[in-house]
């Protein structure tokens, strides 16, 4: 469904294409040694290819070529052989060559596409334009002296991966579902971490508004936004106000702006470049970048499963419902988890233990999976004591509460506090009589008609026994007296 943006002359519509540029995971640059690692005192990660001294000539890092080979294939798009690198000219203090090279007219990966799923359940394909390797710039710092600028060059040279999408976003919501895909299969693939707010994966957003029917408009383009919140306000914020430009009489100018989340608001930053103000040009240092079919092939034959085929799988094969696989899935970590405590037991009860109590302990104490204090083979512990009738669901709440606090197994935790459920009939039937003993008001009303009371009386009896009766063995006891 369309997203309306209601205007005085009625209806418009939103046309939104994404460009993400996801810093390659590689240990060093895409043309020199230095390394790509993050952090670092500034000016520390620097070449003297990164720092533009004459002569240096840049060396292709085959790691960076096979990353991206490695995305294209995740994202079902087409491998080009083939591929060239351009000049892309252009002066800043933070581009000490004056120039990026990038990949202009013969990207290393063509068109591809990525499915998504929205709130309401309904299934969208956006799709891929392209994706080209090129250098990152260096960081310009302008809080560091009151008159003047400073250079960071730690991230000049550091190889991107920019993923171009068709104009097919037509919501803020799937804007917001799209970067959420791509993140997830570039971090099940190992080609980017999707660390948006160390800045190794952002978006510009090209947006622009038309009426129904209409052919494309003038689109202006929101640069570095660094988190997918962002995304979707900066998309409804510029879609206001491309509106409220047509309807006055007046026409957008292309132009590259910013997002400024604090005033909610975007702000001119310079006009739009096309691509001849570029002066692109072959990069003469470097030739054309062959690779072989069957090298790609062999990328393509150790590909991890990615993300909507474990979705797919998980509801196969443990048949656990669509929404809890989605949620499963959504990091690998999360994943290889769930299936290390589903192994051999219950899927359905470890995907709502994985989902509920887990997940919900993780928020609660701002842990991660990686220093969670419960591993997966001790929840899974923990699972096959309620199964083989050692504790009940209720004790279970307190065992794994204990578990978080102490990192103890599950079995020493019930050691330790004597939890071990009662399935003692002798001890469950004294039990049973001493309750109906005691409440004798409750028991006439009971036997006069008030079906409803049985409940109580298994409340009663659970409490006596401090929570460890078998429910099962409780109700059957209860029912046989009453």
């Amino acid at each position: 469904m369309s997203y309306v943006i209601e205007g005085r002359t009625g209806p418009w519509e939103l046309v939104v294409g994404l460009e993400v540029h996801a810093q390659v995971i590689s240990q060093s640059k895409l043309f020199s040694g230095a390394s790509a690692s993050y952090g670092g005192e500034p000016n520390t990660h620097v070449s003297l290819v990164d720092a533009g001294f004459p002569g240096m000539l840049p060396v292709i890092n085959r790691e960076c070529v096979a990353q991206a080979v490695r995305t294209g294939l995740g994202l079902k798009a087409r491998i080009n052989l083939e591929s060239r690198f351009d000049r892309k000219n252009y002066f800043y203090a933070d581009l000490p060559t004056g120039y990026q090279i990038s990949q202009f007219t013969h990207p290393i990966v063509g068109e591809g596409a990525v499915e998504i799923e929205l709130a309401d359940g309904s299934i969208r394909t956006i799709g891929i334009t392209r994706l080209h390797l090129e250098q990152d710039a260096g960081k310009s710092m302008h809080d560091q002296d009151p008159t003047r600028s400073f250079i960071d060059l730690n991230r000049a040279g550091v190889a991107l991966m920019e993923i171009v999408s068709e104009p097919d976003i037509r919501t803020p919501e799937e804007a917001g579902a799209y970067l959420r895909k791509l993140r997830m299969i570039l971090r099940y693939l190992g080609t980017c971490d999707g660390n948006m707010e160390e800045g190794s994966m952002r978006a510009d957003v090209n947006v622009s508004v038309r009426k129904a029917g209409e052919p494309f408009r003038t689109r202006c383009e929101i640069k570095n936004v660094n988190s997918i919140r962002y995304v979707m306000q900066a998309i409804e914020i510029e879609a206001a106000r491309q509106v409220e430009i047509w309807e006055g009489g007046g026409s957008v100018d292309q132009e590259t702006r910013l997002f400024d989340p604090a005033r909610g608001e975007t702000r001119s930053l310079r006009s739009k470049e096309d691509a001849h103000d570029y002066r692109y040009f072959p990069d003469p240092d470097l030739l054309p970048l062959v690779v072989e079919e069957a090298w790609v092939e062999s990328l393509g034959a150790v590909l991890p499963e990615l993300p909507d085929a474990k979705r797919q799988r998980f509801q196969s094969e443990y048949g656990i419902p669509r929404y809890d696989a989605g949620v499963l899935v959504a990091e690998q970590a999360t994943a290889d988890f769930y299936e290390t405590v589903a192994r051999g037991r219950d899927p359905r009860l470890a995907a709502n233990w994985v989902i509920g109590d887990f997940f919900g302990a993780l928020n609660r104490t701002g842990r991660t999976i990686q220093d969670s204090p419960i591993t997966a083979e001790g929840l899974g512990g923990m699972l096959d004591l309620i199964t083989d009738g050692t504790i009940n669901g209720k004790i279970a709440k307190d065992v794994f509460e204990d578990m978080l606090e102490t990192g103890e197994s599950a079995a020493a935790v019930v050691e330790r506090r004597g939890l071990r459920q009662v399935t003692d009939t002798g001890a469950i039937d004294a039990a049973v009589q001493a309750v109906l003993d005691a409440n004798q008001d409750k028991l006439a009303e009971y036997r006069s008609g008030k079906d409803k009371l049985f409940g109580f009386f298994v409340g009663q009896v659970m409490k006596a026994m401090a929570g460890k009766g078998n429910p099962a063995l409780v109700n059957a006891a209860l029912k046989k007296v009453l």
